[in-house]
C-alpha cells in the first residue's frame, strides 16, 4: 500500500504530495485524513494522508511512514475539499489551508506542549469480609448513590483511608479526561419573539431553497434572539450550527446568552482561549458533544458533522478577513462555500451591512430580512454632532462643553456611559519643538506611540519599545513634546474633570492578559464602573441596560485614513457605537465630536440613515471603479534590498500588463507604511470586472517567486487594507 502525504512545512517549494510505503502492521489503520510521522530528508516530520493507492509513479525507492499519530481522522472529507478550494481561491500553500483549520496541538512541532487533562475517579471493587473503620465505611457508603466518584470527594473524607482501600483493591482507580472549559448549565426561559422577529424566522424556515440571507436590523432589534430561534429549529432536526462574531470582546456575552438557552451544547473557539482549551473544544466539537460553535474567524472551520446553519454576526466587520499570513481567506466566503456543500442557510446580520452585501441583496443574489424596530419599542438614541472647530476657539480641548454637561448629568443620575476614541496609547507621536524632529521606529517607517503608564515609546507594528528620552535625539535640546491623543491620555483627563467617576479603560493594552475582556465586561455590567472608555472593541455588540450616553471623542480618526473604505468604516463605527446607548427602558443619547460635521459619513449617522449613506457612497464607488462595482487584488512585493525591490516591482507590472488585457493596473507604489521591521514594501493594485487570465497569470507569478530569498510576493484577493 502507498500513501500520498502532505508534509506540514509551510514552504511553497515542498507544498505537494510525497509518496510513502505503509508497513504491513499499519495497513488496517490507514485512512485519508489521518496525521502521520514520516522521514523527510534527515528529519522526522508530520503530515496528512491525502491519498491511498496501490502504486507510485516515482522511480526511486520509497521510504516508509514511521507511525500514525492519531486514532481519529483529523481532516474530514469536507475539510479536505474545503482546503483544496481555499488553495485555489487564495493562491496559498495547501498545508497552510489545512493548518488554519486546526488547534495548535494538532500542528507539527507544536503539539507536544498541549496534553489532555485527566481526573482520577474510583469505582467500587469487591469487599470480601473486610473489617472497615468508620471513615472507610463512610467512603464505601458514598457508592450507594453513585457508581463512580471523583478522587477529591473521597479524599476529603480521609486521604489515608482512600489509600488503604486502594491497596486492598476495594477502590479501583480510573482516569477520566476532563475539559478545561466549563459552561453554565442553568437553562433560562427564552423571550417571546416580536412580530418582526417571528416574520424573519418564518421566512427562513419556510424557504423552498437554501439561501444566503442578510438580516438588516437596527441596533437593539433582537438579532441574537432570531439567531437562537433558528438554531433551536436546527437542533430539533439533529443538525449543528456555527455562529461567528468579529471580536473576542463579543464572544463572552454571546457565549453566555447561548449557554443560558442551550446549556453545554455550546463550544467556543477564539484567540482568548489557552492552547489546551482550544484543543479540548476542538475535540468536543469533533466528537459531537457540542452542537453549537461560537467564535471568531477561525471558528468557521469547526469540524462539525451535519451542519445545518451558519450565522455571521456583524458581517460588515473587516476582522473576518485574514490578511497577515497565508491563507488570506475571508471567513464569509468560506461560510458561503460550506453552506453550499452542506445545503444549509447562511445568515449574515448587521445594523450597518457592508456595501457589497447590501448590493447583492438589491440584485437578488442574497435574500434580505429586516428588523426595522428595537425590541423594547423605543426609538433609536438622539444623536448630537458637536463641531470641535468652534469648541477649541472657546477654550475646550478634548471635551466639548456639551460632552462635559452630558457626562456630569449621567453621573448624577447614576447612569453609565461609553466613550469611544479609536486610538490607543497616551499620544500619537513625540516631536521636538526646537528642531521639529519626530521620534520614529528604527525598524519601521512610522512614528512611535507614547505610553505614559510605563514611560515607553512603542511601535504598534513591529513591537519595538524604548524609554522616552529626556532630550531630543537630534538637537539634544530639552524640547520634546507629545502630540495627538490616545485612550490613555483621555483617561487621565477624565480623572481630572470627574474625580468621583469610576473609569474603566478597554483597549489592546489593558486587555492583553487572558480573560480580561470577560472580566471587564462583567465588571461594567455590574456597575462597578461609571464610564467605559475604549477603542473600537467597545463599539460592537455589547449590551448594557444602564448605558444612556455614548460619547465619541474624535469621529474623524478613521475618516483620515487613506483608504477608499474610510467613509464606510467611519459610518459603521459611529452607527455601531451609537447603538450601545438606550438599549433598555431608559432613553439613550449620543454626542459625537468632529471637525467635519458636514461630511456625509458623519451627517447620516445623526438620523440613523443607513440607506442614505449607502446610495451616496455607492455613487462615489461607481465613479472611482471600486468595490462592489469592481473586484480588487493587491500584490505586495517586499524585501530588504530597496533597489532590487523597485526593479522587480516594475518587472512584475510589465508582465501583468502583457497578460491582463481587461484589468486596470495601479502602481507599483510604496505601501502606506513603506518599511516594517526593516522590510521595504511596494504594492500593485488590480481592478477588474471579468478577467479570464487573472488566476493563471497570478499563479505563474507566484510560482516564479516562490523560491526567491531576496524578493517576496504576496497576493491578496479582495483586500481590506493596502
Amino acid at each position: 500500500m502507498i500513501v500520498g502525504v502532505l508534509v506540514q512545512l509551510s514552504n511553497k517549494s515542498v507544498d505537494r504530495i510525497f509518496d510513502y510505503k505503509v508497513p504491513s502492521f499499519l495497513i488496517p489503520k490507514i485512512k485519508v485524513g489521518l496525521r502521520v510521522e514520516i522521514p523527510f530528508g534527515y528529519q522526522k516530520l508530520e503530515g496528512f494522508i491525502l491519498e491511498i493507492k496501490e502504486n507510485s509513479t516515482h522511480d526511486q525507492e520509497l521510504k516508509e511512514i514511521i507511525r500514525i499519530l492519531d486514532e481519529e481522522i483529523i481532516l474530514s472529507e469536507e475539510l479536505l475539499q474545503l482546503g483544496k478550494w481555499m488553495q485555489e481561491q487564495t493562491i496559498s500553500t495547501l498545508i497552510s489551508c489545512y493548518q488554519v483549520m486546526l488547534p495548535k496541538a494538532l500542528k507539527a512541532k507544536q503539539g507536544s506542549s498541549v496534553a489532555k487533562k485527566y481526573d482520577t475517579y474510583y469505582r467500587l471493587g469487591k469487599i470480601e469480609n473486610e473489617k472497615l473503620n468508620a471513615k472507610q465505611q463512610e467512603i464505601i457508603d458514598c457508592f450507594n448513590k453513585e457508581d463512580c466518584i471523583k478522587k477529591e470527594v473521597l479524599t476529603a473524607i480521609s486521604l489515608s483511608s482512600v489509600k488503604t482501600l486502594v491497596k486492598k483493591n476495594i477502590l479501583i482507580p480510573e482516569q477520566k479526561e476532563h475539559y478545561r472549559v466549563l459552561y453554565n448549565s442553568e437553562i433560562e426561559n427564552k423571550y417571546p419573539l416580536t412580530k418582526d422577529q417571528s416574520k424573519v424566522v418564518k421566512k427562513v424556515l419556510t424557504a423552498e431553497k437554501t439561501n444566503v440571507y442578510l438580516l438588516h436590523g437596527v441596533t437593539g432589534s433582537g438579532k441574537t434572539e432570531v439567531y437562537m430561534e433558528l438554531i433551536e429549529d436546527t437542533l430539533k432536526n439533529d443538525k449543528t450550527s456555527i455562529v461567528l462574531v468579529p471580536e473576542i470582546s463579543l464572544t463572552p456575552q454571546m457565549v453566555d446568552r447561548f449557554t443560558k438557552r442551550f446549556g453545554n451544547q455550546v463550544a467556543a473557539i477564539h484567540s482568548g482561549l489557552s492552547e489546551g482549551e482550544k484543543y479540548d473544544e476542538w475535540r468536543r466539537i469533533y466528537r459531537g458533544e457540542a452542537k453549537i460553535v461560537i467564535g471568531a474567524r477561525s471558528a468557521i472551520f469547526a469540524p462539525l458533522h451535519h451542519l445545518g446553519m451558519i450565522i455571521i454576526d456583524e458581517e460588515h466587520s473587516d476582522s473576518y478577513k485574514q490578511e497577515d499570513k497565508m491563507p488570506r481567506y475571508s471567513a464569509i466566503d468560506v461560510a458561503i462555500y460550506r453552506g453550499k456543500v452542506n445545503k444549509c442557510p447562511v445568515i449574515m446580520g448587521s445594523a450597518t451591512p457592508s456595501l457589497g452585501t447590501y448590493a447583492r441583496c438589491e440584485k437578488g443574489v442574497y435574500s434580505l430580512l429586516e428588523l426595522p424596530n428595537r425590541v423594547n419599542g423605543k426609538n433609536l438614541p438622539d444623536v448630537e454632532l458637536i463641531d470641535m472647530n468652534g469648541e477649541i476657539k472657546k477654550g475646550y480641548n478634548y471635551f466639548s462643553k456639551r460632552m462635559i454637561e452630558k457626562i456630569t448629568e449621567k453621573l448624577e443620575k447614576k447612569e453609565q456611559m461609553i466613550l469611544l476614541l479609536n486610538r490607543r496609547g497616551y499620544s500619537s507621536f513625540v516631536t521636538c519643538k526646537n528642531c521639529a524632529h519626530t521620534i520614529k521606529c528604527p525598524n519601521c517607517d512610522i512614528t512611535l506611540t507614547y505610553h505614559k503608564a510605563n514611560k515607553m515609546l512603542r511601535c504598534h507594528y513591529c513591537g519595538y519599545a524604548t524609554f522616552l528620552p529626556t532630550t531630543c535625539p537630534e538637537c539634544r535640546e530639552n524640547a520634546l513634546s507629545t502630540l495627538g491623543v490616545g485612550t490613555e491620555k483621555i483617561e487621565e483627563e477624565l480623572k481630572k474633570l470627574f474625580q468621583e467617576a469610576r473609569i474603566l479603560r478597554m483597549d489592546v493594552d489593558t486587555t492583553s492578559r487572558k480573560g480580561m475582556h470577560k472580566k471587564m465586561i462583567e465588571a461594567f455590567k455590574n456597575h462597578e464602573y461609571d464610564i467605559l472608555l475604549g477603542t473600537q472593541i467597545v463599539a460592537k455588540g455589547l449590551d448594557f441596560e444602564n448605558v444612556t450616553l455614548v460619547g465619541v471623542i474624535n469621529a474623524d480618526t478613521s475618516l483620515n485614513i487613506p483608504d477608499f473604505r474610510s467613509s464606510e468604516n467611519t459610518f459603521d463605527l459611529l452607527s455601531q457605537v451609537a447603538g450601545r446607548s438606550g438599549r433598555s427602558e431608559k432613553k439613550g443619547e449620543v454626542v459625537i465630536q468632529t471637525f467635519n460635521p458636514k461630511h456625509y459619513a458623519i451627517s447620516y449617522v445623526k438620523n440613523h440613515d443607513y440607506y442614505g449613506f449607502y446610495k451616496e457612497e455607492m455613487n462615489i464607488r461607481k465613479i472611482l471603479k471600486y468595490p462592489p462595482y469592481y473586484y480588487l487584488v493587491y500584490i505586495k512585493i517586499s524585501g530588504k534590498d530597496y533597489t532590487l525591490l523597485e526593479k522587480e516591482s516594475q518587472k512584475i507590472k510589465k508582465s501583468l500588463e502583457k497578460y491582463l488585457q481587461n484589468t486596470i493596473i495601479l502602481g507599483p507604489s510604496p505601501a502606506f507604511i513603506f518599511k516594517i521591521n526593516n522590510i521595504y514594501r511596494y504594492g500593485i493594485i488590480l481592478k477588474y470586472k471579468k478577467e479570464e487570465n487573472l488566476y493563471p497569470t497570478l499563479k505563474k507569478m507566484d510560482d516564479h517567486y516562490k523560491s526567491s530569498t531576496s524578493v517576496k510576493v504576496e497576493i491578496d484577493f479582495n483586500p481590506i487594507h493596502f
